[in-house]
């Protein structure tokens, strides 16, 4: 088309000097006619006669006219055109098609390496946060942790070692209700005051939920990247389980087979983690229960506390996470210690050695190596409980 375009510039172009140069002589030899035509008139009322006797008439001379131009203007003259031809030069649409993948979510499988609990779990170090009512702790590796607690808007990196790495302040300055780390570093938390759930990644903040008529509580990043809130409702009257990726809800837990409701309707906090197996454990304050449902949301079992008690208080606990062996660890802050119970809900025994006060949210590294909250103390104690 360029080509086609340059050629019919370039016809244009000479056929306008061809007629720009027509006209030019034409308009010399009229200019001509005009003079010998005002010599004429002039002559006529002149009353000498040697003009006249010189006049040489110029008729012959003017009537040789400008040889005509004939313009032949351009054609068009198309060839036949070949549908398949051109199809080929063109290129060709593949159909559309469907296939059906099969995909199967494998779940973590427990460690094959099995390590057995501890006679006596001992503390490796005490990391003092200065938190006042240390409430969260959540790791990614086995370097660093972030706490956070329930009297300021700090959130505090540590190195295992105690040192101080980072501090960042929720938008609302508010305290978070909760926090919890993706596997690419980013920290996510959860605002009280505003109803949302705020990612930061690199200094970066981006609100990724915000709710209507809920609050979000506690906070898991799951093993495919997918975040749990709990969250209870403005009245305080239900409680459930949503299940995130990035802001779109993918899976809601909230009632039983029978339509009754897993999780008890009040604001008590209510962490929650995930096994390695998938399900999805939640330690019910409220409710004095550890509520352990499966990936698809049915209820697997709830634990109450162990069929014989030696502890002064009724079991509430508090915070809850799980190892590479798929066991549970939940914490019983009014009477000091850790439960730790199998993959199905089995009692398996207490951590109550370790000078635990108030223990409340919990975490397990990589390494197996436990990091437990001491509220009104602002430690956080890092104990080795497997062999």
């Amino acid at each position: 088309m360029d080509q086609r375009e340059k050629e019919i510039d370039e016809n244009k172009l000479k056929h306008l000097s061809i007629l720009s140069k027509h006209l030019e002589e034409i308009k010399q030899l009229q200019s001509l006619m005009q003079e010998s035509l005002h010599n004429l008139n002039e002559m006529e009322e002149s009353n000498e006669v040697t003009p006249t006797i010189h006049y040489s008439s110029k008729n012959q001379e003017f009537s040789k006219l400008p040889p005509k131009v004939l313009v032949s203007m351009p054609k068009f003259i198309p060839k036949p055109i070949e549908k398949e031809e051109l199809c080929s030069l063109i290129g060709k649409l593949t159909p559309l098609s469907t296939t059906l993948e099969e995909r199967v979510f494998t779940a973590k499988k427990p460690n094959p390496s099995v390590r057995e609990l501890l006679d006596e779990p001992e503390v490796l170090n005490t990391i003092k946060t200065r938190h006042e009512k240390l409430r969260s702790v959540t790791c990614r590796n086995e370097e660093e942790i972030w706490t956070s607690g329930r009297t300021t808007a700090d959130i505090k990196c540590f190195n295992t070692r105690g040192v101080l790495q980072k501090t960042i302040k929720t938008k609302s300055v508010e305290w978070p209700a909760d926090i919890a780390v993706y596997s690419d570093g980013a920290l996510v938390y959860s605002d009280w005051r505003t109803r949302t759930v705020t990612k930061v990644k690199n200094d970066q903040t981006e609100g990724i939920i915000r709710l209507q008529g809920w609050t979000p509580n506690k906070l898991c990043v799951t093993s495919s990247g997918d975040l749990l809130v709990t969250m209870y409702s403005d009245d305080y009257t239900q409680s459930k389980v949503v299940r995130y990726s990035g802001s779109t809800v993918k899976q809601t837990i909230q009632f039983d087979d029978d339509g009754q409701p897993l999780y008890s309707g009040n604001k008590y906090p209510k962490y929650i983690t995930e096994n390695r197996n998938l399900d999805i454990c939640m330690a019910d304050r409220g409710a004095g229960a550890v509520v352990v449902v499966n990936q698809a949301g049915k209820l697997r079992f709830r634990y109450n506390g162990p069929p014989s008690s030696t502890k002064k208080e009724p079991f509430k606990p508090w915070g809850i996470t799980t190892d590479s062996q798929s066991r549970i660890l939940t914490s019983d802050g009014d009477n000091h210690c850790i439960h730790v119970l199998d993959v199905h809900g089995q009692f398996l025994r207490y951590i109550d050695n370790c000078d635990l006060k108030l223990p409340t949210g919990l975490c397990v590294d990589n390494d197996d190596s436990l990091f437990v909250c001491e509220c009104f103390r602002g430690n956080v104690k890092r104990i080795r409980y497997l062999k």
